[in-house]
């Protein structure tokens, strides 16, 4: 199961996306939490901490700067670039998945 929050800002997209993810996950399914916004706290929604979240901002800006590889698979990028938040979620901060393999989120 794929789901997208989208909406104007201030709109609750990031809070929306929290509740989803962390119920989704207390229910046992394995689930990924990707912030593509410009403004990512859904780490912060999460409950991994404004400094988790920090560095996993600066890691995104790095890897669109060219700064860091970016991973060949979404599988590579959420190993390398994600992070495990409370209740099961795993959150990685992207801007864009490059050459997607089927099934890439």
């Amino acid at each position: 199961m794929k789901i997208a929050i989208v909406g104007k800002g201030g709109s609750g997209k990031t809070t929306t996306s929290a509740i989803l993810a962390r119920t989704i996950a207390r229910s046992g399914r394995t689930t990924l939490a990707l912030d593509c916004d410009s403004n990512p706290n859904l780490g912060i929604s999460l409950g991994i901490g404004e400094l988790e979240t920090e560095r996993l901002i600066s890691v995104r800006d790095a890897v669109d700067a060219g700064e860091e590889q970016h991973p060949a698979t979404a599988d590579e990028l959420v190993t390398n670039f994600g992070v495990d938040a409370p209740d099961g979620v795993r959150l990685a901060v992207v801007t864009a998945i490059q050459n997607p393999e089927p099934g890439c989120p």
